[in-house]
């Protein structure tokens, strides 16, 4: 069974590892990107994106033959789409990559196969799928399995958290609830765990609004600590002592594809009763502007100020931008400051980057302040000594 034929829609953060890993595995699989560089990278047996170990599982399943990447869906047992899920305005849920991903995928369906959301969706996205694929060819009604299965990877770690996570699958129907979860078995050691559709949707969603929930409160709390003058991460990590108490870390604001979207997700279905969820991103987004704010109140004690912004990425050691806070206070800086004012540091991105980074030892060099906006390795080993006559402003608790 293992040489099944998949079709993986999204060579992304998620789509890659997933697809990558199941080629390894000895399935056949054919990754689907929009855009031509991306598979170009992927057929020469390279990456695009910053994951540990991931450039060599490709470099295997490309040398294989077992993965192979086009613009092009192909026919497949198995479809797993992990395409972007978005919100646009008003913060109203973005479907247009899983419905053109659907799309794409509806002439090359067949009776007997699987077709597995794993995009973070808004519930009801699972039935959606199958509405188009129904609507593009009625004839499959009945006929195909049709599931949703959350990635709740973390990045660093997805390769072995793909494989060791528990796995919440939900199917339209009993029939595709089984088919899906009897494929994910035949390659995760976590449990596989049983459900609706819309069980599995809103699961996710939920997860990610408890982490922003909680996150909220310890941006608040640092907020609280500042006008008091009290050390917020003394606080925390006293408070922490408590037997019950599990504070999350502060910073600058909540970025990521999930986290900063999912919450969303919830408000937009049933905003009367997401009061909480909603003013925890609200609180979220506050730390952003509060942030810059404080930056900008200490250049201005400067004539002539240079601002060092420390990472861009929206977590540690990754390069994903997605959503970023950190990356947000960058641009705003320089929209005040000027862009040659405003230097930018992240040691996960090319120096090719069209931000026009520096390395650290320039930034230091260079800046009256500097702003640590992301907790990467690289700045945590900063001798103190090199910060001493510069005015700090520490987000993330890198120079505890």
């Amino acid at each position: 069974m293992t040489e099944q034929r998949i079709c993986v829609m999204g060579l992304g953060y998620i789509g890659l590892p997933t697809a990558s890993l199941l080629a390894t595995k000895g399935f056949r699989v054919h990754g689907v990107d929009v855009n031509p560089r991306v598979v170009r990278t992927i057929s020469e047996g390279r990456i695009h994106i910053v994951e540990p170990d991931l450039d060599v599982l490709v470099r295997a399943a490309v040398s294989s033959g077992n993965l192979t990447a086009s613009t092009e869906p192909v026919e497949a047992e198995v479809f797993i789409l992990a395409v972007p899920t978005p919100f646009g305005e008003g913060h109203a849920p973005d479907l247009r990559f899983v419905e053109a991903s659907t799309q794409a995928i509806a002439p090359r369906v067949r009776a007997g196969d699987l077709v597995i959301l794993e995009s973070t969706s808004p519930v009801g996205t699972t039935e959606r799928v199958a509405e188009i694929l129904f609507g593009a060819r009625p004839e499959l009604r009945g006929e195909i399995a049709v599931a949703h299965c959350p990635e709740r990877v973390l990045p660093g770690q997805i390769l072995r958290e793909l494989v060791d996570n528990d796995r919440v699958v939900g199917g339209i129907d009993a029939r595709s609830t089984e088919q899906a979860s009897t494929f994910y078995r035949r390659f995760v050691r976590g449990e596989v765990v049983c459900t609706s559709a819309r069980t599995a949707e809103l699961c996710k969603l939920v997860e990610n609004s408890y982490r922003d929930v909680n996150i909220a409160f310890a941006n608040e709390l640092s907020l609280i600590c500042d006008a008091l003058g009290v050390p917020v991460w003394e606080v925390i990590e006293l408070a922490n002592r408590h037997p019950r108490v599990a504070m999350l870390r502060p910073g600058p604001g909540v970025g990521g594809h999930c986290l900063a979207v999912d919450p969303w997700f919830i408000i937009h279905s049933v905003p009367e009763h997401a009061r909480l969820i909603r003013t925890a991103r609200q609180v979220n987004d506050a730390k952003t502007d509060w942030v810059i704010e404080r930056v900008l109140a200490q250049a201005d004690r400067f004539r002539d100020p240079v601002v060092a912004c420390l990472g861009l990425a929206y977590k540690p050691d990754v390069d994903d931008l997605r959503e970023s806070p950190a990356l947000r206070i960058y641009e705003r800086l320089k929209e005040a400051l000027g862009e040659h004012k405003v230097l930018a540091v992240e040691p996960n991105l090319p120096s090719s980057d069209a931000r026009a980074l520096v390395d650290l030892d320039h930034a230091l060099e260079r800046a009256d302040v500097v702003v640590a906006l992301v907790a990467h390795r690289p700045f945590r080993a900063v001798d103190p000594e090199r910060l001493k006559a510069k005015v700090v402003i520490d987000t993330c608790g890198v120079f505890r």
